[in-house]
């Protein structure tokens, strides 16, 4: 990738990132740990690498994302609005009465969310369901997934590595955002997940590893697993490792930022802090 195109996209993310610590500190609560850390994946996906139409968000035979970690839905709707799904004043109604933006993700509310997700270690089964669905219809774009590292402890989500190997869904790429915590603390404690790359290598997946933050890693490792895909037939896995509440000064690495109570100015002090670089 070109350094002029990379810093349009770094700069997207960082307004993307500007975005959801405002959009949660408005509300005074929110999910901003596991928000923060997948900025850069969806920043990549939604102006580099998926085929999508902001004016057509319904179009069939579309490239899909499911985000498996729901609660992570504020970053995806910044990407959204920053794409143009919908205007950006939306942002302001996050998880209020009536609002199109709920705390979790929900496909019929909000334009460019295409599976409703939020209940943990469902989502990547959902995006076997549309690999088959394409593969019925056939429509031969992509389908892609995010989900958690504490999500992992779920073992619906090692049937479904099983089932997408199984039926060679060579359309699906998926990432885990190793951000290495979960809400009630490190991973390693909670539930370690040891030999990660390996555990998804032995499910029958291609697996890659890279610095979840980094966007020309990111692209790469995508157009990687097409060519791995492609060859031998199998689904992909990219294993981004992250930080959680990466660039939010009061949130980054803070164990309790799962879910963390702050306020407008707050979030104002954080994103000052960002714009200085």
């Amino acid at each position: 990738m070109n350094e002029s195109r990379l810093k349009l996209l770094e700069d997207k993310a960082g307004k993307i990132r500007i975005q959801t610590i405002e959009m949660i500190g408005n509300l005074g609560v929110g999910h901003i740990g596991g928000a923060l850390s997948i900025v850069e994946v969806l920043t990549a996906l939604y102006f580099d690498i998926m085929d999508i139409d902001p004016a057509d968000p319904g179009r069939e035979n579309r490239d899909r994302l499911v985000l498996s970690k729901g609660h992570a839905g504020p970053a995806l709707y910044s990407t959204l609005a920053d794409r143009g799904f919908f205007p950006e004043s939306w942002l302001k109604t996050l998880n209020v009465g009536g609002t199109n933006l709920p705390s979790h993700c929900d496909m019929n509310r909000t334009p460019g969310i295409d599976m409703t997700t939020g209940s943990l270690g469902q989502g990547l089964s959902a995006a076997i369901g549309l690999c088959l669905s394409n593969r019925i219809s056939k429509i031969d774009n992509r389908v892609f997934a995010i989900i958690g590292d504490g999500e992992s402890n779920e073992g619906q989500n090692w049937e479904a590595a099983m089932t997408a190997a199984h039926y060679k869904l060579k359309k699906l790429i998926a990432f885990t955002d190793y951000n290495k915590m979960q809400i009630d603390g490190m991973t390693i404690d909670i539930m370690d997940l040891g030999d990660i790359e390996g555990k998804w290598s032995s499910f029958g997946w291609n697996v890659q590893r890279i610095d979840g933050h980094n966007i020309d890693a990111i692209v790469k490792a995508v157009k990687e697993a097409e060519v791995q895909n492609a060859s031998n037939s199998r689904p992909s896995m990219i294993i981004l490792d992250t930080i959680k509440g990466k660039g939010c000064s009061f949130a980054e690495g803070n164990l309790g930022n799962h879910n963390m109570v702050f306020n407008s100015e707050q979030a104002a002090e954080a994103i000052a802090v960002l714009e200085k670089g």
